[in-house]
């Protein structure tokens, strides 16, 4: 007889999934899963919509990464209607980009993830927080809120929302940016990248403390999946590339066709997508996003830091290829150091401010894919529109889903490490969930629920009689 443990739902994560365990009588792992059970439809709701109405739509899919899904979606409806904007736009609406990694880059890492380095992944639960920061360094906790406000900035700078953005459109965007605010911006710099080596200097840190006494948080032997230029960390507008576990690299291509190279898997128990890699198959074709992933199949970085670490970075593991989830912290705080950097070099240059920003449009048939680096990992948006512009098909892959089947297998070397016996420990079910925080998912760019996230995991003996349980409301 087996026994199941549920963890009812993940914390410190946006949006809403769970995990299942299943144990066999001898109390080894069996099986395990995540899945996102709530389902949200924007896929579909949004068929009906006007083309030219999808960019500020879509940015209601998630609060945390809505430039992502603005950008995406522009560049979609742009492909549509085979038109490409000016120079001044693609360099404005890079520099929201930037502003928005550095918000979500420092939030993940200093409200999500840091807690349960800086408090102990086995204090209780109500400590393991961006609370606990501020009692035990309040100082690195005022630096990292300061951090996040420099990013918001430029957004709300840039974009004209801190949140939701509206500025850019198809052909371009809708106004350019403020004399007085390029400079206010260009201002705050020295002291965001202060924050930002901090920030990096902060991860790498904790992650050496936790070296011996938290060896690890997952290691899969997978492919990498992001966007280059020239073999450059890209981030905005290049080729996909894909690389094997070893470096090796496995495909490039233009994410306008990324049809002909990913599949979707579908299972019955999540809402959330499988995609996969066309020519191995279902599962083995299985891939990684995201910051671990684009510094793995990256060769340098552009910007000066940024690259020292890269180099430094690709020491982590053989042929340059760092395979621990719990280096997808270093990675992250790496390009949050890139992102500042790259910030100041867009508005140093004198076409952020320029008068010639969009171009005209004239509605028609057609079909198109917008595709950029999301904080969170490679995002398409693929939309179809009839000649009205009216839009008649929308498909999405949000960066999560990429990663759905690596979580779903780090989730199990999670607990076949810590999960045994008849009783159960908080501080065991958070080292499952601290696995999950790695890959920062964004679970509400795909589900959506109202209402408490309670947490609870039982454990039920082979007659099916519940042995143990721990409940976080």
């Amino acid at each position: 007889m087996s026994r199941q443990v549920t963890i009812d739902l993940l914390t410190k994560v946006e949006g809403h999934g769970r995990v299942t365990l299943t144990l066999g009588a001898d109390g080894a792992l069996e099986s395990s899963h995540f899945h996102v059970t709530e389902f949200r439809g924007f896929e579909k709701f949004c068929e009906g919509r006007m083309l030219w109405d999808m960019p500020v739509i879509t940015t209601r899919i998630c609060g945390i990464c809505p430039v992502s899904h603005h950008l995406a979606s522009v560049k979609a409806a742009e492909a549509c209607l085979g038109v490409a904007p000016p120079p001044t736009a693609i360099k404005l609406r890079e520099l929201m980009h930037m502003g928005q990694l550095i918000n979500s880059h420092a939030m993940h890492f200093f409200y999500l993830a840091a807690p349960d380095f800086v408090v102990g992944p086995d204090a209780p639960p109500q400590e393991r927080s961006i609370v606990g920061i501020i009692e035990r360094n309040p100082e690195l906790a005022k630096k990292a809120i300061m951090l996040r406000k420099y990013g918001q900035d430029v957004v709300e700078k840039v974009g004209g929302r801190a949140i939701h953005p509206v500025t850019a459109i198809p052909g371009g965007m809708s106004r350019s940016l403020d004399h007085a605010d390029r400079h206010g911006l260009a201002k705050q710099l020295p002291q965001a990248l202060e924050l930002a080596k901090l920030a990096l200097a902060t991860a790498k840190a904790l992650i050496s403390e936790y070296a011996t006494t938290l060896p690890s948080l997952g290691a899969l032997d997978s492919m990498h999946l992001g966007m280059v230029r020239e073999g450059a960390l890209e981030l905005y507008d290049g080729p996909l590339r894909l690389v094997s576990a070893s470096g090796e690299r496995v495909d490039e291509f233009d994410g306008a066709r990324y049809l002909d190279v990913i599949a979707e898997h579908v299972e019955a128990d999540s809402y959330m997508k499988f995609p996969y890699y066309r020519r191995l198959g279902w599962p083995d074709g299985y891939y990684r996003v995201g910051p671990l992933a684009r510094l793995n199949v990256a060769e340098r970085i552009t910007t000066p830091l940024a690259n020292d670490e890269l180099r430094l970075f690709k020491m982590l593991g053989p042929n340059g290829m760092a395979r621990e989830n719990l280096h997808y912290h270093v990675a992250r705080m790496i390009e949050l150091v890139y992102a500042v950097e790259r910030a100041g070099e867009l508005l140093a240059d004198d076409d952020i401010v320029g008068g010639d920003y969009r171009v005209r449009v004239d509605r028609r048939a057609g079909e198109g894919v917008g595709v950029l680096e999301a904080p969170r990992g490679t995002l398409l948006h693929h939309y179809a529109a009839d000649d009205d512009g009216r839009v008649t098909k929308v498909n999405l892959i949000v960066a999560t889903e990429h990663n759905n089947r690596a979580i779903d297998l780090s989730v199990g070397q999670m607990a076949a490490q810590y999960i045994h016996g008849d009783r159960l420990e908080e501080g065991l079910l958070n080292r499952v969930e601290m696995a999950v925080r790695c890959y920062d998912p964004c679970l509400s760019c795909a589900t959506h629920a109202l209402g408490r996230m309670p947490l609870t995991i039982e454990l039920f003996g082979n007659d099916g009689v519940r042995l143990d349980a721990i409940q976080r409301d």
